[in-house]
């Protein structure tokens, strides 16, 4: 079977880099793009353009017609000033209407730093099918592209609990222990094949702003997410006092980090402005000296923050605030500078729905397995994502931040609508925990759902 035009340009690609000496970083900053956005085009992942076509042959000095012609060609009307010193000559004869009997596995030439092995949820996600590739020019074909999945993706994760039960005889405490050991890879996976078709083209290793920088290592960065540690002082000092009793009930957000997947995310690098207007079109984070906070009964959305002035928050947070100036709570916060991209709020939308729903039918049925491995998924996703060295497919600390910055915005609204709706808002902290005196089955869901709540305990306020 022929290569198609898009597999032929991959391979000259691959070929002249090789030539040349060029890295992928190279070729990103002649083209004004990412290196992880060059990798995603030489792994299927994404297409090049017809501008990336002119960009490439301008760069390497010859008609756009020559680039598309092959690698045999290609190499042929490269500019002799632009081929490495004592570079192997590669002239490639592609006869490609009869292709090698016998595949062979897909290598990439050069460096791309998301190219790891995707455990076993990765054999579960079908691919293109194995590369064909004759003996000379094996080192010039790609790695396989992550095909869109044959079914539901929530498939895939069930298969996977499936597969290690069926692996340890129905062992499920050493079932559950491989799945747990494999969340990482896994949930990569599961992340990737929710991408494929997707309308953004995502970067995986951007540019790192210094402000996301850690200061030692294991010292932190620069970024306030806004975690909340609150109580109603006075409430509690009344009750301390003998003037105040109340049954309180502490509530509890059902997988708070799951439902945070759905926020509006950077989708490449982040880039610079000052004292811009905030623009909903783009997440990032910014530098904001926000509005003093007055209200004695609910919490601040900048969390357990008691220091004055400026401060770097993250997208969600900065969104919550200007939410409670519209509603009158305080004054809009004052935007210094900002790093921000073009954002989308679907990007993890695929792999957060599969989850969800894996997550649904395990806690029906009363399956510990696949619930546990669902939870170890997502959290570890969100853990790793930033400057983690358990996970080297991606590294997106923004993305860290701002999932957990929703997730503390999410715990906020709820405080927000237990308040509107006459409840007395007792305490508030981590991400999960609200404490509220009232019929607070009347405000929200009782269950095990996103959209619902669960009740951890009662207790009396001024016993």
């Amino acid at each position: 079977m022929a290569m198609s035009t898009e597999e032929t340009l991959r391979a000259t690609v691959t070929a002249i880099a090789h030539r040349t000496g060029e890295q992928q970083a190279d070729m990103a900053a002649a083209l004004g793009l990412t290196q992880s956005q060059i990798s995603r085009r030489q792994r299927g992942l994404a297409s090049w353009t017809l501008s990336d076509c002119d960009r490439l042959a301008a760069h390497w000095g010859m008609p756009v017609l020559d680039l598309l012609a092959g690698p045999t060609h290609a190499l042929t009307r490269l500019p002799a000033d632009r081929v490495l010193a004592n570079a192997t000559q590669t002239l490639l004869p592609l006869d490609t209407s009869t292709p090698d009997p016998t595949p062979q596995a897909a290598t990439d030439t050069t460096p791309a730093p998301v190219t790891t092995t995707r455990s076993a949820l990765a054999r579960c996600l079908p691919t293109a099918g194995p590369a064909t590739a004759a003996t000379p020019a094996a080192e010039l074909s790609t790695p396989r592209r992550v095909a869109a999945p044959a079914g539901p993706l929530a498939d895939h994760v069930r298969g996977r609990a499936a597969q290690e039960l069926a692996a340890h005889d129905g062992d499920r405490d050493a079932a559950l222990a491989a799945l747990l050991k494999a969340a990482i890879p896994d949930v990569m996976a599961l992340f990737a094949a929710s991408r494929v078709g997707g309308r953004y083209e995502h970067s995986e290793f951007p540019p790192t702003a210094d402000i996301l920088k850690k200061t030692s290592q294991k010292g932190a960065d620069q970024i306030w997410e806004g975690r909340p540690k609150w109580r109603a002082e006075e409430l509690h000092r009344a009750a301390r006092s003998g003037h105040v009793r109340l049954e309180v009930t502490t509530l509890d957000m059902n997988a708070a980090y799951l439902a945070a997947l759905k926020t509006w995310l950077p989708i490449g690098k982040l880039v610079h402005s000052e004292a811009a207007p905030h623009n909903p079109k783009r997440s990032g984070v910014h530098l904001v000296t926000p509005a003093a906070w007055e209200m004695q009964d609910l919490p601040s959305p900048l969390g357990a923050r008691k220091e004055p002035g400026k401060l770097w928050i993250t997208e969600p947070t900065l969104r919550l605030l200007l939410r409670c100036a519209k509603l009158g709570f305080c004054e809009e916060p004052v935007i210094h500078e900002s790093w921000t991209s073009g954002a989308s709020e679907g990007l993890l939308e695929k792999m957060r729905r599969a989850l969800t729903e894996v997550r649904k039918e395990a806690i029906a049925h009363s399956d510990d397995v696949a619930n546990e491995y669902v939870k170890s998924m997502y959290s570890k996703f969100v853990s790793t994502i930033g400057e983690s060295t358990a996970n080297r497919e991606i590294r997106r600390p923004d993305w860290m931040h701002i999932i957990r910055s929703q997730a503390f915005a999410n715990l906020w609204l709820k405080a927000h609508k237990a308040h509107a709706a006459g409840l007395t808002v007792v305490e508030m902290s981590g991400t999960d925990e609200l404490h509220v005196a009232g019929d607070w089955q009347q405000v929200f869901p009782e269950g095990r759902d996103l959209t619902q709540v669960k009740a951890k305990s009662i207790y009396t306020l001024g016993e």
